[in-house]
């Protein structure tokens, strides 16, 4: 089994909207890093202020890579990509912002970040894995390969679903301190970083629901749903 209709028919939407979120993200840290703020602050200083807020020595560290920014609650370091840690613009510093306010969520021990944290190491086992076995389970019919790969395959789903909560989270923290730590000088600048911390969000709901309808594909192939279609 090479090509299945039915997956298009399922998945297709998500990866629809998957595209579409790409498209959003990309034109508005562009539009949006072209315009300024009126405190003339890079993406690594609204950081490191954001930062200090925590109590924990956080570092923040520049890496290489277009939006490869990230949080690192493991050892405690906020990564930003060059176009962010070097920027001075309302994109640079929307996303700064946002990756602090995971910082901010490790310090005040946010549960789904704990939650999610503690899933990385079986999720990474678990969609090395998951793959593999559900393409040999669907094209040998072998039913119990198809259900340990749904298995594993739960596991990145469930990942994706927790990250969604901790995503828009950091966002809600990040817009509230560029405001009370005067990183932006007006609403109009906070009005901006909004636009694109929402562009951004997007990405995470379109990556949970190309998960969620893949994994309901593969659960109706396995006749968990809706009965087998031997």
């Amino acid at each position: 089994m090479f090509f299945d209709p039915l997956y298009l028919v399922i998945v297709g939407p998500a990866f629809l909207l998957s595209i579409v979120a790409q498209i959003w993200v990309k034109r508005s840290f562009g539009k949006f890093s072209k315009v300024g703020l009126a405190t003339g602050m890079s993406g690594a200083e609204a950081a490191r202020r954001i930062v200090q807020r925590t109590g924990m020595n956080v570092r923040v560290e520049r890496v290489e890579g277009f939006l490869s920014d990230h949080y690192d609650p493991g050892k405690k370091v906020l990564r930003l990509s060059p176009d962010v840690h070097d920027g001075r613009s309302l994109a640079s510093v929307g996303v700064a912002a946002h990756e602090a306010g995971h910082a901010l969520q490790d310090a005040r021990g946010y549960l789904f970040l704990r939650f999610r944290t503690a899933m990385v190491p079986a999720t990474s086992v678990g969609s090395r894995l998951a793959w593999p076995l559900l393409f040999i389970g669907l094209i040998f019919q072998a039913t119990g390969l198809l259900y340990a790969g749904i298995l594993l395959f739960s596991i990145a789903v469930l990942f994706q679903i927790v990250t969604l909560p901790v995503e828009i989270d950091a966002s809600r923290r990040a817009l509230a301190l560029v405001r009370s730590e005067g990183i932006v000088a007006n609403e109009a600048e906070a009005a901006g970083a909004r636009k694109v911390l929402t562009a951004a969000a997007m990405t995470y709901i379109a990556a949970a629901a190309s998960a969620i309808l893949t994994l309901v594909y593969f659960l109706i192939r396995a006749g968990i749903i809706g009965g087998r279609d031997d």
